[in-house]
């Protein structure tokens, strides 16, 4: 089998030591042995087309990480010229200006920034007409392709509304075999919905921007941050003013992880530091030949600044539902908004996107989860630790009185030997009396001993009796007590009363019954009895 269309491969090295290699390729002119023409069949193209001169050519870059190391030369075959990423400081801008940043941005108020802003225009220009044209074919395949020309076109047509509403599939409406590719984001579309995601809040002073990396969160881990810095620092220009950092890394679903990085730059006049704005790194990082490096040795998929939005922004963005989104479940979703000064309300679309979601939210309550037994062992440790802080207080407290008692006994000594030979004096004598006082208060028989010598006998007496009136005991029950317990007992006795009546009664009735029968039995067999 032959293909009409051959793209060629590339091969590249990249930060994992491994080579990448990917070739695409378009088989509308594909042939076969056998051709059967059947009800359905699409026109195909015989000629063959060559393209692989133009496309097949190999590009080779060696890798940071691979056979090369970081002691080697790296060649890389830059899209903007021959000088690679390794420049000075002042590098050349794109567009023919000089800049000492590190980036080469152009400048504002010069023609080169005219310039870049006409090639942004130009550059909307070509989306809104690719997404024009795309529309205008996608409304051809669906009310009136001119496939066949005749009444299997109607079929075509109720064919390709299915496959708009399912979101997936190809809709011919030419007999060239052009067609137009449905996606889950088309208008037509019927699985979809409106989520809720978090606004960011990071500042675009903070610099952070997030990278999505085709390759699982424990394949970077095992690489380590800093090899992954430095290969965003060689990207990035490898001038020694630049610092990339970082900040986060996270798991995300499909094994892919994101990386949130900043850049920090040293000016070579004052050697002050600041961080490169997000909006400046991205832009920069948006180039092709940055994106393509990105590509081939971290596998960067996508690259997003963290920037919170400004209220002008959201209010343009909820003025007007995403396209192919019911205006009423648009103003619905935007009404039931739980928190609309953290959430923002965003289409869902297609199966995949929530399976995304749900893995992201299944991800987020294992890390929630992960957060709380962090928190639960935290506060164990600590209850612990008060409870041993707590003992060693109490340990202290007891050594400070009896370091207080021996220090009083000290100071006692001490005031003895110093009063040694001395007469007493009056504030002594004062202190003398108030003691006797109370030394003759304690001691009385009708106070405070004859009262702890009665509580005393009283024990003695409870200890050996069991209990007494005066004092209850374990065996011994007050008056409330008794008078339950009897009102119990009389319950108890009435009851056994009542049934021995019933039984009584019962009896009566048995004996009765037992007559009457016998009557009865004598009047039917009086021979019997004779």
């Amino acid at each position: 089998m032959s293909k009409g269309f051959s793209f060629g491969s590339t091969t590249g090295g990249s930060l994992f030591g491994n080579k990448q290699t990917t070739s695409s390729g378009f088989a509308f002119g594909s042939s076969s042995g056998t051709t059967q023409q059947s009800a359905f069949a699409f026109p195909t193209n015989t000629s063959s087309s060559g393209f692989g001169s133009g496309f097949g050519t190999k590009t080779t870059s060696a890798g940071l990480f691979g056979s090369s190391g970081f002691g080697a030369k790296t060649t890389a075959s830059s899209l903007f010229g021959s000088s690679g990423f390794g420049a000075k400081t002042t590098t050349s801008s794109l567009f023919g200006g000089t800049s000492s940043s590190g980036f080469g941005f152009p400048k504002s108020g010069t023609n080169q920034g005219a310039l870049f802003a006409q090639q942004q225009q130009a550059a909307q220009q070509q989306q809104a007409d690719v997404g024009a044209s795309a529309l205008l074919a996608t409304a051809t395949a669906l009310s009136a392709p001119l496939v066949y020309g005749d009444e299997r076109d109607a079929i075509i047509t109720r064919w390709n509304q299915i496959q708009a509403f399912w979101g997936t599939g190809r809709g011919y409406y030419r007999k060239d075999g052009a067609h137009i590719n449905f996606t889950p984001e088309n208008h037509f579309s019927r699985f979809k919905a409106v989520g809720y995601s978090c606004l960011p809040t990071a500042k675009d002073e903070e610099g952070l921007v997030a990278m999505v990396i085709a390759k699982k969160e424990s394949e970077m881990s095992s690489i380590g941050g800093s090899k992954v810095e430095e290969a965003i620092h060689k990207i990035l220009g490898g001038s020694q003013a630049l610092k990339v950092n970082v900040q986060s890394m996270r798991s995300l679903p499909n094994d892919k992880t994101e990386l949130t990085i900043y850049v920090s730059e040293q000016s070579s006049a004052t050697g002050a530091v600041r961080r490169v704005p997000a909006s400046e790194l991205h832009r920069f990082m948006q180039q092709s030949n940055i994106q393509q490096q990105l590509k081939q040795q971290i596998f960067v998929e996508s690259c997003l600044p963290r920037i919170a939005m400004t209220k002008q922004q959201i209010g343009n963005l909820l003025a007007s539902p995403p396209a192919g989104v019911d205006p009423v479940i648009w103003e619905q979703a935007k009404r039931d908004n739980p928190d609309p000064k953290t959430l923002l309300p965003v289409p869902m679309t297609g199966f995949s996107e929530l399976r995304n979601r749900l893995h992201l939210q299944e991800m987020m309550a294992k890390q929630h989860q992960t957060r709380l037994d962090i928190l639960s062992k935290g506060l164990h440790n600590t209850r612990q630790t008060q409870v041993e802080l707590q003992s060693k207080i109490d340990q202290h407290k007891r050594k400070l009185c009896e370091t207080s008692h021996r220090v009083l006994q000290v100071v006692i000594s001490q005031e003895i030997q110093r009063k040694t030979g001395f007469a007493i004096q009056p504030e002594e004598e004062e202190i003398r009396v108030r003691l006797e006082a109370l030394h003759t208060e304690i001691n009385a028989p009708s106070h405070f001993r004859g009262r702890l010598n009665e509580l005393l006998s009283q024990t003695r007496l409870h200890h050996h009796t069991g209990g007494s009136p005066a004092m209850p005991g374990p065996n011994w029950l007050d008056g409330e007590s008794l008078n339950d317990v009897n009102q119990h007992l009389r319950k108890q006795q009435e009851g056994l009363n009542t049934l021995v009546n019933i039984l009584k009664e019962d009896f009566a009735d048995l004996k009765l019954i037992e007559e009457t029968l016998a009557s009865d039995d004598a009047l039917q067999h009086p021979t019997h009895y004779r």
